[in-house]
């Protein structure tokens, strides 16, 4: 009959650890090679020195043949997707997570019935339950590209998001696209015609089982100061001084959510907007004429840059196509050496007591 002392099966302290972890290394001491290669892997790692010395002889050859069958992808690790007790930090929801900026070519349609295809960047990103541990990101581009060959609007993008939200197994997601859209305008008087181009993106964003379509554009123009202009009058007529007032390039962004029962709202009808509310969009292509029109016009809409926005905002209102909207407005000075800027928002979808710090910087356009 065999005995065995009671602390057999007793669970090792630190203490116990320690002395077979030193009995482990003086037995490597003078143990062979052929010895110590017949260690389990994890417990070699144990022994300084001899981290390598089992470690199994490695191809270095790219395997040109190798095909992935259904039980080698099932063996494959996928730590993102691995259970809540991998999950590092706080056990939280986070709002979105996802890819930023891949991008792709996508064809949009025009208004006056023609197609193109313009470089768009893409971000998609899906909300993540506290107990879940990541996402697949790569699912979030598989999904897009089952329909970046269609011509797109919000409809294609609310198809590519049933799609990943579906594939991810999320409840709050969004898609925006951002691209610059061409758009050729006329001179004011010589009649030459060029391309302005606009920096839209679109976004489609469900938050809470609603969906809420947006549309994001930067509309480019020159502001007069009013001050400055009744100075520089007060100059001439006073004092016989000739004198300039000063006027910059100036950019408004306008994010509107589109109404969802509203017949289309095109990218030109939004930069139509913009020019009815402030006609002083800088210029394409010039010749003298068309330079000392632009003067004229600008004198005939000197605008602060408060002005500005409360000049959009009246357009924006008197649109059936426009739901909540955020104006954005940056006049960069010539005088000084800051900007001047306001923050128009109409309904709860743009308002925010915080924002971004580097949020203005954003709006400076480069020629």
């Amino acid at each position: 009959m065999n005995i065995h002392p009671r602390d057999i099966d007793e669970t090792p302290d630190q203490e116990k650890a320690a002395e077979a972890l030193k009995v482990l290394r003086q037995w490597a001491e003078s143990a062979t090679a052929s010895e110590i290669s017949q260690l389990d892997p994890a417990i070699a790692r144990l022994v300084p020195g001899l981290t390598r010395v089992n470690y199994p002889s490695l191809s270095r050859e790219y395997p040109e043949g190798f095909s992935v069958d259904a039980d080698y992808r099932a063996s494959l690790p996928d730590l993102q997707n691995g259970p809540s007790s991998l999950i590092r930090g706080a056990k939280q929801q986070i709002q979105h997570v996802g890819i930023s900026n891949f991008r792709l070519p996508i064809r949009f349609h025009r208004k006056d019935g023609e197609d193109l295809t313009l470089e768009t960047s893409v971000t998609g990103t899906v909300s993540l339950e506290a107990e879940k541990k990541g996402i697949n990101m790569s699912r979030i581009m598989r999904s897009f590209y089952k329909h970046a060959e269609r011509t797109f609007s919000f409809e294609v993008m609310q198809a590519a998001l049933d799609d990943y939200m579906t594939d991810l197994d999320s409840f709050d997601a969004r898609i925006q696209m951002r691209f610059s859209y061409p758009d050729k305008v006329k001179s004011l008087r010589s009649g030459l015609e060029g391309y302005q181009y606009y920096d839209i993106a679109l976004e489609l964003v469900e938050t809470g089982g609603v969906r809420q379509k947006i549309m994001h554009l930067d509309y480019v123009y020159s502001s007069t100061c009013p001050c400055s202009l009744e100075l520089s009058e007060h100059a001439r007529v006073m004092r016989g001084q000739l004198a300039t007032p000063h006027s910059q390039r100036s950019v408004a962004r306008i994010s509107v959510v589109v109404d969802c029962d509203a017949d289309c709202l095109w990218f030109e009808d939004l930069i139509e907007l913009c020019r009815r509310a402030v006609p002083t969009e800088t210029q394409v292509m010039v010749k003298r004429e068309d330079e000392q029109a632009f003067a004229e016009l600008n004198a005939a809409n000197p605008i602060f840059v408060e002005d500005a926005a409360r000049l959009f905002c009246a357009e924006l209102l008197a649109d059936h196509h426009v739901g909540d909207f955020r104006i954005i407005a940056s006049h960069q000075e010539s005088l000084h050496s800051h900007d001047a800027v306001s923050i128009l928002t109409e309904g709860p979808t743009f308002a925010a007591s915080s924002l971004d710090p580097r949020l203005f910087n954003t709006l400076f356009h480069v020629g």
